[in-house]
């Protein structure tokens, strides 16, 4: 779930039926969720254009997000607010004509390495829409 506030974006990301372990969770540009690779989804949502990562010094992603633990059960859950962003118009809108999709990744985020963290491929996918 994504709520706009007057900080930015609020981002809610449920999951379950994980490997247990760190997880990246990125959001990316494009709302298509096509198994199995999710490749669908194109890459991260970056309308500043940065690099990648919150420790990168030419970073970051606007949907770069903190890594996400998932359990002994396979559930896991990440709250996350993104300064500046919004769904919708402004200079950094998240949903635009192609939408944008939240993904979780095999593996954790190294938070520097450009362009996905070395977060290994793709696991989860769900597809942002302001409806």
């Amino acid at each position: 779930m994504v709520t706009e506030a007057a900080d930015g974006l609020h981002v809610m990301v449920k999951a379950q039926g994980l490997t247990p372990g760190m997880h990246a969770v990125h959001i990316h540009a494009t709302g298509a969720c096509t198994g199995p690779d999710f490749t669908s989804a194109g890459g991260h949502w970056n309308p500043t254009s940065h690099k990648h990562g919150k420790d990168n010094p030419q970073g970051m992603h606007m949907g770069d997000m903190p890594n996400m633990i998932a359990g002994a059960d396979g559930a896991g859950e990440l709250e996350y607010v993104i300064p500046g962003g919004a769904i919708r118009g402004g200079a950094t809108p998240l949903l635009d004509s192609d939408g944008a999709a939240v993904v979780i990744h095999a593996q954790a985020d190294d938070y520097k390495t450009d362009p996905a963290g070395n977060a290994g491929g793709r696991v989860a996918c769900g597809v942002l829409s302001a409806d």
